[in-house]
């Protein structure tokens, strides 16, 4: 268990360290071309998976999983795949407005998400192994809290993470002590990871793909949990990224 663990995190650690480094180096169109058979391979990798057991059917749809969510995140991360608004949020603009421009930069990104989510579903429905398509689930589910608790309002943004093809979306962002949805996704993600320890210690056999999933899950709970403390998660990566450009900062919380 112990072992399963630490890969989890490790692999979430260098996935996302191989993103931000390719980021951080120019990718963009050309990069996501070149990466889009690994990303069909991870795809067809879930389905061969999804039909086998054992341990090591698990292990491999976690990592099949992880490497094409961050395919999709590399095309988001370098401006390809995001939405229809690129312009920066207008000044004083609230409410309904406000939520539905910063709808429109992601808009695109999140719908092939979702889009992805459905047919992965549609794809292992009935498979004797589910980690694949869970460890999908997790990180489209945790993205969209995050973001969700980003727009309303948290006190550590990690402006920072965000390269320059994305400067716009910083101005959606807002800053505040708190907002009524981090305690609610605080819990939902408590919740999930005791669903998953309790799986992992009823089934039969090893439950290594739930422990996979409880792993993946507290990370999931780290990240939230730093959104509101002192502390920087860039600091994970401080080798590999560098500051953006100084840009227009979130707006200021009412």
């Amino acid at each position: 268990m112990t072992l399963a663990i630490l890969f989890a995190c490790f692999v979430w650690w260098f996935s996302t360290g191989a993103i931000l480094w390719m980021v951080n180096r120019g990718a963009g169109l050309g990069a996501l071309l070149l990466t889009a058979p690994i990303a069909a391979g991870a795809f067809y990798a879930l389905h061969e998976f999804a039909y086998q057991t054992g341990d090591l059917a698990a292990y491999g749809g976690f990592c099949a999983a992880i490497v094409l969510w961050g395919w999709f995140e590399l095309a988001f991360l370098t401006g390809v795949i995001t939405g229809p608004n690129t312009r920066p949020c207008p000044l004083g603009l609230k409410g309904s407005r406000r939520f539905l421009l910063a709808w429109g930069t992601i808009a695109h990104h999140e719908l092939t998400l979702l889009l992805t989510a459905i047919a992965l579903g549609s794809m292992v429905s009935g498979a004797p192994e589910q980690t694949g398509l869970w460890t999908f689930l997790i990180l489209f589910f945790a993205r969209i809290s995050a973001k969700l608790n980003i727009y309303l309002g948290v006190s550590n943004l990690s402006h920072e993470m965000m390269p320059g093809a994305l400067a716009h979306m910083k101005t959606y962002f807002a800053q505040r002590r708190m907002n009524w949805l981090f305690p609610v996704s605080i819990t939902l993600l408590t919740f999930a990871i005791a669903c998953w320890i309790e799986r992992a210690i009823a089934v039969e056999g090893s439950g290594v793909g739930f422990v996979l999933l409880a792993a993946l899950t507290s990370l999931a709970l780290v990240e939230h949990w730093l959104m509101v403390l002192p502390v920087r998660d860039s600091a994970l990566w401080s080798w590999i990224t560098k500051r953006d450009a100084p840009g227009q900062g979130a707006e200021p919380a009412d």
